[in-house]
C-alpha cells in the first residue's frame, strides 16, 4: 500500500506536462528538409485548424443558445411614453390629446398603446 502524499504520486506527470508544453519559436527536433516531417506539420495544422474551428463553432452555438434562453426569462423593462399632440375641434377649440407608446430600454416606440390601457 502506498502511503506517500497525492502531490508526490502526481509531481512526475506535472512536470511532464510543464517540460511538454508549447514552444514560442519553430523548434523541430527532426530535419525539416526531409519529405516525412514536412507532410507531417502539413497535416498537423491541416487537422489542427480543422478541429479547433469545430471546437470553436460547437462552444459558439452552446453559449449562443444559453444566451438566449437566458434572454428568454429576463424580464424586460417596458415603459410607457406619453407624447402629447395638439388637435383642433369642430367647433374650433385647440386641445392637448394624448398618445401613449410602448418603447424599449432605447427609447424606441415598439407600438401605440391603446387609449386607457397604459398604466
Amino acid at each position: 500500500m502506498n502511503t506517500s502524499p497525492a502531490w508526490k504520486q502526481f509531481a512526475p506527470l506535472a512536470a511532464a506536462a510543464l517540460l511538454a508544453g508549447c514552444t514560442a519559436g519553430n523548434y523541430r527536433v527532426t530535419n525539416q528538409n526531409a519529405v516525412g516531417p514536412k507532410v507531417g506539420n502539413v497535416v498537423g495544422v491541416g487537422l489542427g485548424a480543422v478541429v479547433g474551428n469545430v471546437a470553436g463553432a460547437g462552444v459558439g452555438m452552446v453559449e449562443g443558445s444559453a444566451a438566449a434562453v437566458g434572454h428568454v426569462f429576463t424580464p424586460q423593462p417596458v415603459r410607457i411614453v406619453r407624447h402629447w399632440h395638439t388637435e383642433t375641434t369642430a367647433d374650433g377649440r385647440t386641445i392637448q390629446v394624448p398618445r401613449d407608446y410602448l418603447v424599449d430600454e432605447w427609447g424606441r416606440v415598439i407600438k401605440e398603446v391603446e387609449p386607457g390601457r397604459a398604466r
